[in-house]
């Protein structure tokens, strides 16, 4: 079959907005305050936006003809032996000076009596004077200067004092972290697309790395309520909605673009025009308001939430909007990885414990308390709120029932909610979810190398189910918040998302970011072949988050190149279409 009489491919996760829709102190917490706010989003975009600039400048006259005999210079220079034999004989022996400069520097920080390193570097100084191979710099201002020479001249002896010093001193090979430099890469992106002066410049250049007919789900995000600072009011939320929505309405790629809209309960909560509905007999009905002018009115094809920002996807303001998508078969896509991007605020008193899962506070007889979430730091405790098991809370009567049961009176009216005993008369089991990024590679190596722990093989032991999340063997009428809390605590990701897919329906993942590791492919062609799961898979990239890991065409390369023709149809092209229906 030729792919003109398939289906079109789909790509379910793709970003286009821009630098100036991010929220201005995204280093809050990695970067300690004041200097977060000096490396502040506008800022960076500003500098980079000026640097590229100035870099086409070289283009341009008569900045070619200065190119061009800057590389005649260079050319010359290397035929000359006898000049460049002297450059080269320069550079070794300011190397050689600044890095014992370097190391007598590191130990008016660092003792050399704690530091191994410094205190034979030190020594090793020493020596090399007392036999005259080191001249004896006295000088501040001459040692800076060398210093500045060699860095901004002498590539090979600046990268090789690099070298030295991170394969050496411990300090400095941490800095920066892994989150910091992810975050750094994160800014790289964001300057690079913030080029553009509207999201469907971005949407062009992503649409032309893909065969015709090609469809992408658009993904907004809604990053004011982050605790990172106030947008500018000319870059909103609603204003990146409204670009979305005229590339939807007019644009050439309108036949195209698959546009969700994010849902954030404290918009909700905030803004009365947000959302507005009426119900009846569990059956809500949009009224009037923001969300109902793009689901109804622009056709926009579903939702998206990003927890990590800060709140619980069961979150009482969301509960009358899943009950409408539910209802009508509206996909909602959910962030589910570790990232750079959560919550910038403080940790609040009310998120130190679980609202509704349980954990064991004494053996005999077994007593259950509220699950203790203890993390501080904001990158570990957003895991909490991005958790997938927080979702069974939705899908499971048994919990939403418990939920529901402390929520207001308008929401128990909702679910048609009478007492803890009673099965609700509305609930969520058929809410349509993908959970992007299927939880993460790191999650996806967890199962695969927790050989010997029962949970993780459940996938194995009962293809057709799962791990059974509520009830044991002996016990299938009370919740046993005993599993629950080992699923929390301690069963990987991937585990816990296959088994909730085998046991509803309309529970599908993506493979947008993750694609980057070739490592995941064994595993993702065994998923995709499995009677049942292989239907629940999502092709998607994650442009343009996923560009400092590799390049769109790449990916979808890497891909295709991985997976037979019929494993990416599948995909990219049959499940994606169901998904949306």
């Amino acid at each position: 079959m030729s792919d003109s009489t398939k289906k079109p491919i789909i790509n379910c996760h793709a970003h286009i907005f821009k630098g100036e829709h991010v929220p201005p102190y995204l280093a809050k917490t990695f970067v300690p305050w004041p200097f977060y706010r000096l490396l502040s989003t506008p800022l960076i975009l500003k500098l980079y936006k000026r640097s590229v600039k100035d870099s086409n400048k070289k283009f341009q006259d008569p900045y070619l003809e200065k190119k061009r005999n800057k590389v005649i210079r260079k050319i010359n220079l290397r035929r000359n032996k006898l000049l460049n034999g002297t450059l080269s004989l320069i550079g070794f022996v300011l190397t050689y000076h600044v890095l014992f400069i370097i190391f007598e520097w590191l130990s008016l920080v660092f003792s050399p009596e704690k530091n191994d390193v410094i205190k034979y570097g030190l020594l090793l100084k020493e020596w090399v004077e007392s036999i005259y191979l080191l001249y004896p710099i006295k000088n501040i201002i001459f040692k800076i200067a060398l210093a500045t020479i060699l860095f901004l001249f002498f590539k090979s002896g600046r990268n090789l004092i690099w070298f030295i010093l991170r394969k050496t001193l411990k300090f400095f090979s941490i800095l920066p972290g892994k989150m910091t430099r992810d975050l750094l890469e994160r800014y790289l992106l964001l300057g690079r697309f913030t080029l553009y002066e509207h999201q469907t410049r971005i949407f062009s250049v992503m649409k032309k790395q893909y065969p015709p007919r090609t469809k992408f789900i658009v993904l907004p995000m809604d990053m004011e309520y982050m605790g990172a600072g106030k947008l500018d009011p000319n870059f909103s939320y609603k204003h990146q909605m409204q670009e979305i929505a005229d590339i939807k309405e007019r644009g050439k790629h309108k036949n195209e673009i698959l546009p969700f809209i994010f849902a954030e309960p404290r918009r909700i909560r905030e803004e009365q025009d947000h959302l507005k509905f009426t119900f009846d007999k569990g059956k809500v009905t949009l009224q009037d308001c923001f969300i109902k002018e793009y689901i109804e009115d622009k056709k926009f094809d579903g939702f998206k939430i990003y927890p990590a920002l800060g709140y619980y996807p069961f979150d009482e303001a969301l509960l009358p909007l899943w009950k409408y998508a539910a209802d009508r078969g509206i996909p909602i896509m959910t962030h589910c990885i570790k990232g750079t991007i959560f919550y910038r605020g403080a940790k609040k008193k009310e998120w130190d414990e679980h609202p509704v899962f349980k954990e064991t506070i004494r053996l005999q007889p077994p007593t259950y308390g509220p699950l203790l979430l203890p993390q501080v730091k904001n990158k570990d405790f957003s895991l909490n709120f991005t958790h997938p098991l927080n979702y069974l809370i939705l899908l499971k009567e048994e919990l939403l029932r418990i939920y529901v049961s402390t929520c207001s009176d308008e929401t128990k009216k909702l679910f048609g909610f009478k007492d803890l005993d009673t099965k609700l008369d509305h609930d969520l089991s058929k809410l349509k979810i993908c959970f992007a990024h299927f939880g993460g590679e790191d999650q996806w190596n967890r199962f695969l190398e927790f050989d010997r722990y029962g949970y993780s093989n459940d996938l194995l032991k009962n293809p057709d189910h799962g791990i059974e999340f509520l009830y044991t063997k002996t016990d299938q009428e009370n919740i046993s918040w005993k599993k629950l809390e080992d699923c929390w605590k301690y069963v990987d990701w991937y585990s816990i998302i296959c088994s909730m897919m085998l046991q509803h329906d309309n529970v599908y993942a993506d493979i947008s970011y993750i694609l980057h590791d070739e490592h995941i492919f064994p595993l993702l062609r065994q998923t995709i072949n499995h009677p049942k799961l292989g239907k629940k898979v999502l092709f998607g990239t994650d442009f343009y988050v996923v560009r400092n890991h590799s390049a769109e065409k790449n990916l979808v390369a890497t891909t295709t190149g991985n997976l037979t023709v019929e494993e990416f149809d599948i995909i990219a092209r049959n499940n994606p279409a169901e998904f949306l229906s």
